[in-house]
């Protein structure tokens, strides 16, 4: 069991980092998916899942959290989730990646946005209305700033929630997904990094 310490720590990281999910669609900040190929001091290196190289310098009080592996079965009505989308032949809205909010951060990053998981996808952070299981998974009606959006969630897409992390877990090889800022002449600086620890790479 986490200590309160950790708890409110992790709680105020995790906030941070998914308000950066709206602050990140600005035009100087980019998000960073890949695996670590080095880490020294400040300095990270990550191989991007485009194949090509991103050095990443840490900025001071730069903050790391981990995710771990949840299911369908964990998600209830009134939990608070992010589910990037993407539309379906249907035309309906069908999920990429879930992940579940502890109670402490509802309402963080609330709304639907882009998002750059694939190509047409969107993130929708909000209240979970009413979950329905279906032959292939289960389908949620999410409630955000006043409107509602229903998205299916198919047996194989990723689900994950939070869990702590220290600076050890970033370790060559592991994967992880990081909010950057690009300044003027091109250097990326990132304030806070998802690592993939548990044995869970984070799907964002």
């Amino acid at each position: 069991m986490l200590t309160k310490k950790l708890s409110i720590r992790l709680t105020v990281t995790m906030g941070l980092i998914m308000a950066g999910v709206s602050a990140s669609l600005a035009a100087d900040n980019v998000r960073i998916r890949g695996t670590v190929a080095g880490v020294e001091g400040s300095a990270l290196t990550v191989k991007t899942r485009e194949g090509d190289t991103a050095a990443i310098t840490l900025a001071d009080g730069w903050k790391i959290s981990g995710v771990k592996g949840a299911s369908l079965s964990d998600i209830k009505t009134g939990d608070f989730l992010g589910i990037a989308s993407a539309p379906k032949a249907d035309g309906t809205a069908g999920a990429l990646e879930v992940v579940i909010f502890p109670a402490a951060m509802k309402g963080a990053g609330e709304g639907s946005r882009p998002w750059d998981l694939q190509p047409n996808s969107s993130m929708t952070n909000g209240t979970v209305d009413e979950a329905v299981s279906d032959v292939d998974g289960r389908t949620v009606t999410l409630s955000y700033s006043g409107q509602q959006r229903k998205i299916s969630i198919p047996a194989n897409v990723p689900i994950v929630t939070f869990a702590p992390a220290t600076e050890a877990d970033l370790k060559p090889g592991v994967a992880v997904f990081a909010f950057a800022e690009r300044g003027a002449g091109g250097a990326l600086t990132a304030s806070r990094v998802v690592v993939g620890n548990n044995g869970v790479a984070p799907p964002m």
